[in-house]
């Protein structure tokens, strides 16, 4: 056999072992969970929170914190990114609290006190169990899907098959086969990829309001993925272009707070089904019950 053949065999076996490692480590190199023990005490200066669990119907946990503003609005569901545990990333509640919105965060499988295995569906299901609990004491129009990262791909998903008053997509993903692509264009992503998080084809469906923020310096998931992304729907999207920003350190600049205070304080907008058949009225009453 020629050297050149054996050299072919080599490669190819090289290739194939790659595949197979990428398949099976693909959940420790997306994920970088935080476990917290089970009597953990959730803490945050001059923040009221309220903690609760939610069983889904596989037995998994899906752990939660409840962030309390005075005489609120509404409330905004907060879909984290891909680190951590909600212990670090309640911080970014005060953003929505100050401006008299709840907050809702939750560990995914797996993060936090969250039981359970991971995988993209079972994800997307527990999403929808948290917000048919949050629709159990809010009216939908006062609901807000805020995603952040790779959070964005699962509000999004969630906004497509429900009716909040809006979306808002901070430095999302066109999809995560496309962010992969970006470091390893070689590999066969469509067939090796558990979660390939198509967002684009979520964000068609999507029937309310949708406001996209992003950095030019965001090199982990590009601007232009969010440019794509607003072209999408462009007549119910719009997109807020922080300059400089990265993907990490948008909540450190102010065009940022600028951009979610003008978004979060607009006036609500008609969704598309309360223009269908009976028109609804947007009560003045108190979210709560």
């Amino acid at each position: 056999m020629p050297n050149w053949a054996y050299i072919l065999i080599f490669l190819f076996i090289a290739y194939l072992l790659v595949s197979v490692l990428l398949y099976f480590l693909q959940d420790y190199l997306m994920f970088k969970p935080e476990k917290l023990p089970e009597d953990f005490q959730f803490y945050y200066e001059n923040q009221i929170t309220e903690e609760y669990n939610v069983e889904t119907r596989d037995g998994a946990i899906i752990n939660g914190l409840r962030f309390k503003a005075k005489n609120p609005k509404g409330i905004v569901f907060y879909l984290k990114g891909n680190s951590k545990s909600i212990k670090g990333w309640g911080k970014f509640a005060v953003d929505f609290t100050r401006l008299g919105y709840d907050v809702l965060m939750v560990d995914y499988r797996g993060f936090g006190k969250s039981t359970g295995r991971r995988t993209q569906k079972a994800i997307k299901r527990d999403m929808q169990v948290v917000y048919n609990k949050i629709m159990e004491k809010v009216e939908e129009k006062y609901i807000i899907l805020y995603g952040r990262s790779l959070g964005s791909g699962f509000a999004a998903k969630l906004a497509s098959m429900n009716n909040p008053r809006m979306l808002i997509l901070d430095a999302p993903y066109y999809s995560l086969r496309h962010v992969a692509k970006k470091y390893i264009p070689f590999m066969p992503l469509s067939l090796l990829l558990k979660f390939p998080m198509p967002t684009y084809k979520w964000l068609k469906y999507v029937q309310c309001p949708v406001h996209i923020i992003h950095g030019t310096d965001d090199h982990l998931i590009p601007y232009k993925s969010s440019i794509k992304l607003s072209k999408i729907k462009p007549e119910q999207t719009t997109l807020y272009t922080v300059i400089g920003g990265g993907h990490k350190n948008l909540n450190s600049f102010e065009s940022y707070h600028k951009m979610l205070h003008d978004i979060i304080t607009s006036k609500p907008e008609k969704r598309k089904s309360d223009t269908l058949g009976n028109e609804t009225e947007h009560s003045t009453s108190k979210p709560y019950a």
